[in-house]
């Protein structure tokens, strides 16, 4: 099945991160953790979720992966001020690859430059900052735009965004 990146650090938003990854694991995907340093377990702000980093950013190529997965929380904040996530994240929007954000994920795509003129959704407090980067957003629990990005609000949005995120996959 697909190879997908996964871009996290500490304070992740825990179920953002669990149950998207069980879904794309049990649906038979490969996912891949990356931060900064790679062997390093990073914790979820609830603190109920773990996650051990199999590669440092420094070691993938966004062109080995076919989508790549930013759960929310506070991570995507702290990983867009680094350019190296910020060229890996822009790599698979400007190749138009699957990508799924969900709650603060799209921090990292406003960084990107890469959500103009897309349909997204994204944490409420973060929709203007979209909107500002020329996003369309729409305020529901998952918006799809052409089959390639896939973004969720929260955490009760979780269900709508894995069957969008597994269906765009299976493709």
């Amino acid at each position: 099945m697909s190879k997908v990146a996964c871009v996290l650090t500490d304070m992740f938003e825990d179920v953002e991160f669990t149950q998207p990854v069980n879904d794309l694991k049990k649906d038979g995907h490969e996912v891949t953790n990356i931060e900064w340093e790679a062997g390093k377990e990073v914790t979820g702000k609830q603190g109920k979720a773990t996650a051990t980093i199999d590669k440092s950013i420094d070691e993938v190529n966004p062109e080995d992966f076919d989508a790549l997965f930013i759960p929310g929380g506070f991570s995507p904040d702290q990983l867009r001020g680094d350019e190296k996530f910020v060229k890996f994240a822009k790599h698979f929007m400007d190749k138009e690859k699957p990508v799924f954000a969900i709650c603060h994920g799209p921090q990292l795509l406003i960084t990107a430059k890469s959500l103009e003129g897309r349909q997204a959704t994204g944490f409420k407090s973060i929709q203007v900052d979209m909107e500002y980067a020329g996003a369309k957003v729409k305020d529901e629990e998952v918006v799809v735009c052409h089959d390639q990005l896939v973004t969720s609000r929260q955490p009760d949005d979780i269900p709508a965004f894995n069957k969008e995120m597994t269906r765009i996959l299976r493709k």
